[in-house]
């Protein structure tokens, strides 16, 4: 995400609505441990979630989607951002600041160009159909250094088991136009910047978008 040709990608905002994906698509798993006080976590663009459920409907029989992240507001994501960068300025004193910020890149998004705090981006796990865990090789969020880079979604040295729930995974996801940021597993997203980059679009469809107020139908006004 610290590559400048992610920031250069220029945004044409479609103005897609964001939705709470509990109420528009009651059968897309939601993680139960997942909560803000806005439910912001649970919104997406509406063209997501519609991918989203496509690539569900794709996965063998016995497996489904569960959803552990959507939007997530700019000022949320310039916390985390910072505090993984607090994180590794303590553990390589000798880091300038570029190697800092190219670090800090790899496992949160920069604020300005993060694809969360557009809507586009999810973050999500393989269950099985009764929402049992399957084996995806790390833990859901788990960084380059706490996994020895097996976050990374063709890290080698998975079990057979994990590199098969990836590879259903990002058939599903893939064949529904949504791309994967290779530093992370769960991590896809569709219409963002990076979107763009990975797929040579010319423009992004969504930008950074602020979560204003909730409609009776579950859509979230314009910010």
């Amino acid at each position: 995400m610290s590559d400048p040709a992610v920031a250069a990608i220029p945004v044409e905002e479609c103005g897609e609505p964001l939705v709470d994906v509990r109420s528009a698509a009651p059968g897309l798993l939601v993680a139960a441990d997942r909560h803000d006080e806005p439910g912001a976590f649970a919104h997406l663009r509406e063209g997501v979630l519609r991918r989203l459920l496509e690539a569900q409907r794709a996965l063998p029989d016995g497996l489904r989607l569960q959803f552990v992240e959507g939007y997530r507001p700019p000022g949320l994501q310039r916390r985390y951002f910072e505090e993984y960068a607090d994180e590794l300025r303590a553990a390589h004193p000798d880091w300038d600041g570029a190697r800092v910020h190219e670090a800090a890149s790899r496992y949160v998004s920069p604020p300005e160009i993060a694809p969360h705090s557009a809507g586009g981006a999810v973050d999500l796990t393989l269950v099985t159909a009764d929402g049992e865990e399957v084996d995806m090789g790390t833990p859901i969020n788990a960084s380059p250094e706490e996994s020895d880079g097996a976050c990374y979604t063709g890290a080698p040295g998975l079990s057979p088991a994990a590199r098969e729930h990836r590879r259903i995974v990002s058939a599903a996801l893939t064949g529904a136009g949504l791309v994967n940021y290779p530093t992370e597993w769960w991590h896809w997203s569709y219409g963002d910047r990076y979107w763009a980059l990975a797929t040579g679009a010319d423009h992004a469809l969504y930008g950074p978008k602020e979560l204003r107020e909730e409609g009776a139908n579950g859509v979230v006004s314009k910010g």
